[in-house]
């Protein structure tokens, strides 16, 4: 993993949420929560495609083809430049988070900030990985013994995307419950 993407993704250095006086439990039926549960679950598809490739069973364009029919694919980015790579449902749910609910948190608590502009970093962060996982995918089409490099960026991705999906639950699923916003 670059050096930029470990600091970006340093979990010591993250701002931490203040602590509400009025802090709600979590209920545990979070609508975050679900949407990072199936975010998760396409990541351990992908990592079925790549070992069948390994083991034989599929050849890298078929396991290609299994990433791109995920939901997660290639989307129109907030600033309208197409991110080749970027999952559609990742990039959509970052989208979402971004210009929609990343700003009404901070109108309701702007305690918020520091955690709401770490979590766009990391966003940032995130489609760069997409992006480097698909290009190592495309370089498997073309040399099967590129499939090191494969392994390599779905363990990369996946590092980031669960460490962010969990930072992400751990400060924002209380104050949103607790501010009763929906998503």
């Amino acid at each position: 993993m670059s050096q930029s993407v470990r600091r970006s993704l340093h979990e010591q250095s993250r701002p931490r949420a203040p602590r509400a006086a009025d802090r709600v439990a979590p209920s545990g039926r979070s609508h975050l929560v679900a949407i990072h549960d199936h975010l998760r679950q396409e990541l351990v598809q992908i990592r079925e495609a790549v070992e069948a490739v390994a083991a034989g069973a599929a050849d890298a364009a078929a396991a290609r083809s299994v990433i791109n029919d995920l939901t997660m694919r290639q989307n129109y980015w907030s600033l309208g430049a197409f991110c080749a790579g970027y999952c559609r449902v990742l990039g959509i749910h970052h989208t979402i988070e971004d210009e929609r609910m990343f700003a009404d948190l901070r109108r309701a608590d702007d305690g918020l900030g520091p955690v709401l502009d770490r979590l766009s970093e990391e966003h940032e962060v995130i489609a760069a990985l997409l992006t480097d996982l698909d290009d190592a995918v495309v370089a498997l089409v073309a040399d099967p013994a590129a499939l090191p490099g494969v392994r390599q960026a779905v363990d990369r991705l996946a590092e980031a995307l669960l460490s962010h999906l969990t930072y992400e639950e751990e400060e924002l699923v209380e104050p949103i419950e607790r501010l009763g916003l929906l998503i």
